[in-house]
Order: C-alpha cells, then sequence, then structure tokens
C-alpha cells in the first residue's frame, strides 16, 4: 500500500530523561514500518556480521528489515571531503521521499532503549512508509544527508568502528520488545 506523504516530518525528537520512565506506547498498537539500515563501509566481518544477522532475524518478527551496505569511497577520491560527498550521493539515492530518516552519528542524541521504542513508535505516527538507519563511514556523513535526517541519534560513545556502531544499533532496535510490553532488560 503506497502512502502520499508531504515533507512535514517531525524534525525534533525529544527523548524522555532516562530516569525510568516507561516507554509511552507500551501496550498500545504501534504501526510498525519497514527499517532499513543504509551503512557505508567494507564487508562486515564473519563474527560481526553473525552476531548481526541474529539481531536482524530477531527484529524481523516484528517488522521488515533490509540490511543495504554502500561501498565506502565508491569513486576512490584521495580527498576524505570529495570521499563523504560521494558516499553522502550514494546514500541519498536509496532514500525516499517518504521515508522517516535516522543518522547514527557519534555526535547524535544520546538514547537508551527506552527512548530507542519511543523513536520506533513516534516514526511508525509520522505517515511515513520505511525508517532509513544510516551509518556512515569513516569520515561520517555528508551535508545532504545531515539536511534531510529527520534525527540525529548515538547509541555509544564508545563505538568508533562503524563496522562494531551496527552491532549495538541493531541490539537497541531489539526495544520492539518494549513496545510490545515483553521483558526487555531481564
Amino acid at each position: 500500500m503506497a502512502v502520499s506523504v508531504s515533507a512535514s516530518f517531525p524534525t525534533n525528537f525529544s527523548a524522555p530523561s532516562s530516569s525510568g520512565k516507561r516507554c509511552k506506547y507500551v501496550g498500545q498498537s504501534v504501526r510498525a514500518l519497514p527499517i532499513r539500515i543504509l551503512w557505508v563501509g567494507k564487508k562486515r566481518s564473519r563474527g560481526v556480521q553473525l552476531v548481526f544477522d541474529e539481531y536482524i532475524e530477531k527484529l524481523k518478527l516484528y517488522c521488515n528489515v533490509d540490511d543495504v551496505q554502500i561501498r565506502s569511497n565508491p569513486k576512490n577520491a584521495r580527498d576524505w571531503r570529495v570521499q563523504v560527498e560521494d558516499e553522502d550521493n550514494s546514500v541519498m539515492n536509496l532514500i525516499r521521499s517518504n521515508d522517516w530518516v535516522v543518522l547514527l552519528d557519534e555526535r547524535g542524541q544520546d538514547i537508551g532503549s527506552e527512548e530507542m521504542a519511543e523513536l520506533l513508535g513516534d516514526a511508525g505516527n509520522t505517515g511515513a512508509s520505511g525508517l532509513s538507519f544510516c551509518i556512515g563511514g569513516p569520515y561520517g556523513h555528508g551535508r545532504q544527508l545531515r539536511e534531510r535526517a529527520n534525527l540525529c541519534i548515538k547509541l555509544s560513545s564508545m563505538a568508533d568502528d562503524t563496522m562494531l556502531y551496527a552491532v549495538p544499533f541493531v541490539g537497541a532496535s531489539w526495544s520492539w520488545t518494549i513496545l510490545k510490553g515483553q521483558k526487555y532488560h531481564h
């Protein structure tokens, strides 16, 4: 079913405090948007890919999930700024006009599991037809993508390798269990 959406997406997500507040959507019906994980980088190592695949399979119990790799430095640019621009163009070509776009970035808003659950619920209420999570290459995201994004989050201050950054992300995406009122932490 196609949904026609204007470009009036919420531009800022105000995550609740991490004071133990329950997710506002617990026990409610939440529209599950298909998720696309658009990540720039080299092929994942076998171990990282195994962990990633395990969480992707769990996520597929709640929504459709596509894992899309974008080759880092697609035109073999020598200048890092040109590399970022080329990667930015490659990612932008994959984002649909009615996607809700979330950047994963070290400078993004720090959120926890409950806030991730609310993000999933909020995105389902926007009228968007999909949820695209974008993980940048070694030099981060480009200008176009930063301007297009509806939200910029970070999941860990420690993750500096984009391949490793994907693992806590898919683990946090398991926040669907919170939305469904299922046990999450224990």
